[in-house]
């Protein structure tokens, strides 16, 4: 199975996720930026606010796509301990891209969301999305920001990944819902057809569509 785009991802994960369609204590956190094109098509579909948790990966010396961990704005870190010892790095070797990647979050943060803080999550369930996973590291750093906010319930959603991956991400949540596991597993965008990468320009739209959308479907009935 390939999927066409994102947004596609999006729609047949809302098949699997009606349960949570209009529940009031349900939104959606997606990871930008692809997640967010995840997002932004089950927010329609769900009837749930979307936002965002910005996590930032820290790449591999040599090799920035590969994931030696990551950090989410919160400051929760997740280190690849294998990844680390492969390529001998100490944590003092990572406080230069550690500062970095925060710097990326504050930007984001105030691009995307206007420099304001996370929404209240006490008591709610999330919906954390991603476009794939692949080590998995700024997902894992992003259950890591997530601990301890007294989450009612808390939704992985991941269109593919390699099934050791999604097996931990497994027990860390509540729920994990994915589309596929393909055998062998070599890259998120291998299953795509267009992986378009997604600039900051588009996460905004999405953001502003879901949100001018939200409204709209609360003063209709939903058949």
């Amino acid at each position: 199975m390939i999927l066409r785009d994102r947004e596609e991802a999006g729609r047949l994960l809302a098949k699997r996720l009606g349960a949570y369609r209009d529940n009031p204590d349900a939104l959606i956190l997606a990871l930008p930026r692809g997640g967010v094109a995840v997002g932004y098509t089950l927010s329609l579909a769900l009837h749930l606010p979307l936002d965002v948790l910005i996590t930032r990966k820290l790449g591999a010396p040599g090799n920035p796509e590969y994931a030696i961990g990551a950090i989410a704005e919160t400051g929760a870190l997740f280190l690849n301990r294998e990844a680390l010892e492969a390529f001998a790095l100490t944590r003092e070797d990572l406080e230069k891209p550690i500062r970095a990647q925060q710097d990326e979050i504050k930007r984001r943060q105030a691009l995307y969301r206007g420099g304001r803080p996370l929404p209240a999550l006490t008591g709610r369930t999330v919906l954390l999305v991603d476009d794939g996973i692949a080590t998995g590291a700024t997902f894992f750093a992003s259950l890591e920001a997530l601990k301890g906010l007294h989450l009612k319930r808390l939704v992985g959603v991941i269109p593919v990944g390699p099934k050791e991956t999604l097996a931990r991400a497994k027990r860390e949540v509540d729920e994990l819902v994915v589309l596929m596991t393909p055998e062998p597993f070599f890259a998120v965008g291998n299953h795509y057809e267009d992986f378009t990468q997604v600039e900051d320009a588009a996460v905004l739209r999405y953001l502003e569509r879901a949100a001018t959308a939200l409204p709209e479907r609360a003063q209709r009935p939903h058949g």
